[in-house]
């Protein structure tokens, strides 16, 4: 199962040996627990049987077998048992798997878990040293709490929404879910915190992670302004709030970014533009000034960019130090020679998608680099191992299937 991408190195993974359940489903959840795979965890995915995580079945377009590309790419390095958490025996497959399980993971409603009868409350009964983790909308309690919460919703009422865009009137959120992965993010990094503690202390806790504060937590420039100013920030569109110029502009065949930081770089950038005039012009001749004028700023940047194309001074701003590069599409981004270097597509067998494409690791850690030990799994495809593994024995098995621990 491993790629060709990762080297190999006699060095146990990070989080070899701990034990990690994903009651979770969609994004946020399932995320959060590939990463911890990545670094070695024992993931099990807990997926109720039949139907399994929906996002299994989620997309527009079907694949080779009835998984879609985003279950895919959210769940390599786990394994999956599908059992009914709604009856007794399948509860009671997941008291025992929690025995001497290091992490629980779970993205339900509010209250959904607790009435299912598999809450902390009752986890930390069975093993007190358990992290449990609640990743939800907008988290375990407040007037919001019972609402329904994914990424777009997370976005819109956090104030992300309102800063996204051109602020020209139409919403528009951020093109990827910044909300959900900025959760998961947030959710490893209390979930490893915790169980550094539960390893000295013998105790656990229960960590209350939500959309909505991870993604106003990513608010730093933008709240920043709104405290120091009084005024709410509004959508830029490319633009930055701390400095001028920083955004996308256009060039005589289209547009590129670019950013003109500081001082020093402003001067540079003039002298490349020849453009005396913009140095010596009172209203840029500090950042606040060229802040305060940004559009005219831009408008008499583009005529002179409007000279050569984006590639030609993409070339003479790194030439001079001056960040700039071109805007990639995704096929671009993967394809470029970078992206190779990077390792950012990696490759996974599939029993039956045969080469599946994964985005790379996100960082590379050289003594213990990441591996893929596993393809996503299929739905219920542990489950027997799983079960074996924690010490239930073929009769017992069968007893929990007659029970209906397993049926959809």
């Amino acid at each position: 199962m491993m790629n060709s991408s990762t080297s190999q190195t006699n060095r146990p993974l990070p989080l070899a040996g701990v034990k990690v359940l994903d009651v979770s489903q969609v994004m946020a959840g399932p995320y959060c627990c590939m990463l911890l795979a990545d670094m070695g965890a024992d993931v099990i995915k807990v997926e109720p049987p039949g139907s399994g995580d929906q996002t299994r079945g989620a997309m527009g377009f079907k694949m080779k077998g009835p998984d879609s590309m985003g279950f895919l790419n959210m769940n390599r390095n786990k394994r999956s048992i599908a059992i009914n958490l709604k009856s007794d025996a399948g509860k009671e497959i997941l008291f025992e798997l929690a025995k001497d399980a290091d992490i629980l993971v779970e993205n339900y409603r509010p209250g959904v878990m607790k009435r299912l009868g598999v809450g902390y409350e009752v986890m930390r009964k069975i093993n007190p040293a358990l992290v449990y983790v609640s990743i939800s909308g907008f988290g375990q309690s407040g007037p919001w709490a019972e609402r329904p919460g994914f990424d777009l919703m997370a976005q819109a009422m956090s104030g992300v929404m309102s800063v996204t865009g051109h602020g020209d009137g139409k919403p528009v959120k951020a093109g990827v879910p910044v909300a959900d992965i900025g959760c998961a993010l947030f959710a490893v990094y209390a979930a490893l915190s915790a169980y550094i503690g539960a390893k000295n202390t013998g105790q656990g806790q229960y960590i209350d992670a939500s959309l909505f504060d991870s993604a106003l937590a990513f608010s730093i420039w933008d709240t920043s302004e709104y405290w120091g100013t009084g005024q709410p920030p509004v959508a830029l569109g490319t633009a930055n709030r701390m400095t001028a110029p920083y955004q996308a502009v256009k060039a005589k065949d289209g547009y590129f970014v670019m950013g003109a930081t500081n001082n020093k770089l402003w001067q540079k950038l003039c002298e490349i533009l020849a453009r005396p005039d913009l140095l010596e012009n009172p209203d840029y001749q500090t950042i606040a000034g060229r802040l305060g004028h940004r559009e005219a700023l831009i408008t008499e940047l583009e005529k002179s960019f409007a000279n050569k194309d984006a590639s030609e001074w993409i070339d003479l701003m790194l030439t001079e130090g001056i960040p700039a590069g071109p805007i990639l599409d995704y096929p671009q981004a993967f394809a470029s020679e970078h992206g190779k270097h990077r390792q950012m597509k990696i490759e996974i067998d599939h029993p039956l998608e045969g080469k599946v494409p994964n985005i790379g690791f996100a960082v590379k850690m050289q003594g213990t680099p990441q591996q893929i030990r596993r393809h996503p799994p299929l739905l219920g495809e542990h489950t027997q191992e799983v079960l074996e593994q924690a010490g239930f024995t073929s009769a017992q098995i069968e007893s929990l299937r007659a029970q209906g621990a397993f049926a959809a």
